[in-house]
Order: C-alpha cells, then sequence, then structure tokens
C-alpha cells in the first residue's frame, strides 16, 4: 500500500513563483538546490544539489511540517580579474513542505559530495498494518415451546 502524500502541493501560482524564482533566482536568494525525492520502503529520501558549498554554512530547520534548508557559497574576490563567474553566490534558500504522515522527529542528515540528503521515516501511523478480526461463535440453542 502506497503512502499517498509525502510532500503536500501548494496553490499552482505559488509554485509557479517557485520555478521562476528557482530558474531566474532573486538578488536575496540566487537560482540553486536542485532537489530529487523518492520514497523507499518506510523512508522518504530528498537530495538537494549544493556544491561548493561550506558544510558549515549548512541550515536545517523544521517547523511543523515545513523543512527549510539555507547555505551559502562566498562571495568571489573582489581583486580577482574574472574570466568566467556563472556560478551562483551568496544565501540559498529553500522550502519543502512535508506531509503529515512523515516522521519529522526523525529526520536525518547527511552532506556529502556536495549532495544534502534528508532521510524522513514514514510516520508509524501512516503504515499499513493489519486489524485483527475478532470471530464470535455462535451458539445458538433452540427453545422448546
Amino acid at each position: 500500500m502506497e503512502v499517498a502524500t509525502m510532500l503536500m502541493r501548494t496553490d499552482p501560482f505559488r509554485d509557479l513563483d517557485r520555478l521562476t524564482q528557482q530558474v531566474f533566482g532573486t538578488s536575496a536568494r540566487p537560482a540553486a538546490m536542485p532537489m530529487d525525492a523518492w520514497r523507499e520502503s518506510d523512508e522518504f529520501y530528498v537530495e538537494l544539489d549544493l556544491p561548493g558549498i561550506d558544510p558549515e554554512s549548512l541550515d536545517l530547520d523544521i517547523e511543523r511540517n515545513v523543512v527549510t534548508v539555507k547555505a551559502s557559497r562566498a562571495q568571489l574576490d573582489p581583486d580577482r580579474s574574472m574570466i568566467a563567474a556563472e556560478r551562483t553566490r551568496g544565501v540559498f534558500s529553500r522550502q519543502l513542505f512535508l506531509g503529515e504522515n512523515l516522521d519529522t522527529d526523525a529526520i536525518r542528515a547527511d552532506y556529502r559530495d556536495g549532495v544534502l540528503r534528508l532521510v524522513i521515516p514514514v510516520a508509524e501511523k501512516a503504515k499499513p498494518r493489519k486489524i485483527e478480526i475478532i470471530h464470535h461463535n455462535s451458539n445458538h440453542q433452540a427453545i422448546n415451546a
């Protein structure tokens, strides 16, 4: 049995605004943090690409069912004469809206080779389970009248 909702969808206008910010970025939030998400067994995985990020700059917060990932990449040395400067600099931020069926108290995070991996277990209440059926013996007795 598949758990229906892992990441919750929001209204389409907000999704369009978020997509525009991810593609073009803003001065406060440069375009960054492409993400993959999938489920394996009783765990939900999210991987965010953050190459060249100092692990000390990573910040992961959760409030209710919203996970916020923040990271920063240092600005370029102004004395450096750049030939190309295509990598986005500054502070990156992304929010993930999680469904109620995930155990947000047990999130694990690992940053390796430029990829931040979150592992979020499915909540016990959302896992399929068997329900015991109680059988009653029906001992009917005939009544003589």
